[in-house]
């Protein structure tokens, strides 16, 4: 978001985003109200424009065809995903074949899977695991999405080392360190909550897992909701715990909403709970990075508090 409101200052309006920046509605309408227009593919971008890649990242051909309409590109590609991106291109320079564990269609695993067609295959069922064909069974690695939970995730390297015993782990944890430390905090809080609150989009892969992990921790309830405005009093009755907590492309100005929402009603003793303390800098994409303002020359990943009110 930060890199579209840099794109923004730099270029002004109209800039063009392809697909959503992120996934969380209420950025991407206040975005439009800025002067961004959001298309599907980098075709519906007039010639010679401004176009910015989601941190989702694209396939290499989204590049090609971007460079032959002559736009000005902003990637505002997550590092995390091109670290997924350089890991394909290492295994498929090696000689392998690529299982990419994650969901078909999803946008990150659309521009992964784009790296290398032909040698990359999308997998998450025990039956798309159990059926993958592929040329050469020691010669096969594995790769994720980066929005998925740990524990799923390495279940099914397990099913998939089961059927390829040669497999290629890849060289670090592809997991958003971001999705992993929400995840773990959800963990350490539903087994003192009544309900979970889970602020986040439906369209955030990780905001979903959320409220799944919420559940399977032993919250007796947990609820996604965009906005305070979603907050249904019917879900704190009876309730004498709440945890609140939110997916990793929220905004932290609509969680202060909600706190101050549960404030209203009653919920105003808040204990904060944290796991891990993010310190990771990443840097502007290098199209703004020369011309940013002080106050955008980074982007930072901090922890969004869990709280039990």
């Amino acid at each position: 978001m930060i890199a579209v409101e840099a794109a923004l200052q730099r270029h002004g309006a109209p800039i063009y985003a392809r697909r959503h920046i992120i996934h969380n509605r209420i950025v991407v309408d206040r975005l439009r109200e800025r002067g961004v227009r959001f298309v599907e593919e980098v075709d519906e971008v007039p010639p010679g424009a401004v176009v910015v890649y989601s941190a989702h990242g694209v396939a290499p051909s989204v590049r090609i065809e971007s460079e032959s309409r002559e736009l000005t590109v902003v990637d505002a590609t997550c590092p995390l995903v091109n670290k997924v991106h350089r890991e394909v291109q290492s295994l498929v320079g090696r000689g392998y074949e690529v299982l990419l564990l994650g969901h078909q269609g999803h946008e990150e695993v659309d521009g992964v899977a784009g790296e290398a067609p032909d040698r990359v295959h999308v997998v998450w069922s025990p039956e798309e695991i159990r059926d993958v064909a592929v040329s050469d069974a020691a010669k096969v690695g594995w790769v994720s999405q980066t929005t998925l939970s740990v524990d799923e995730v390495f279940l099914r390297v397990n099913w998939i080392r089961q059927r390829f015993p040669a497999l290629q782990d890849p060289p670090s944890d592809d997991i958003c360190f971001a999705t992993q430390n929400r995840q773990a905090a959800v963990r350490a809080i539903a087994p003192r909550c009544d309900v979970v609150l889970v602020v986040g989009s439906e369209t955030s892969s990780n905001a979903q897992r959320l409220v799944e992990v919420a559940l399977e921790s032993g919250a007796a309830q947990a609820h996604l909701l965009e906005s305070a405005r979603n907050l249904r009093s019917a879900w704190l009755d009876d309730a004498g715990t709440v945890g609140v907590t939110s997916g990793a492309s929220t905004p932290d100005y609509l969680v202060q909403e909600l706190l101050a929402a549960l404030a209203a009603q009653g919920w105003d003793d808040v204990e904060q709970v944290t796991v891990a303390s993010e310190n990771l800098t990443f840097s502007l994409p290098r199209e703004l990075a020369a011309n940013a303002s002080p106050d955008a020359e980074a982007l930072r990943r901090h922890s969004e508090p869990q709280t039990s009110p």
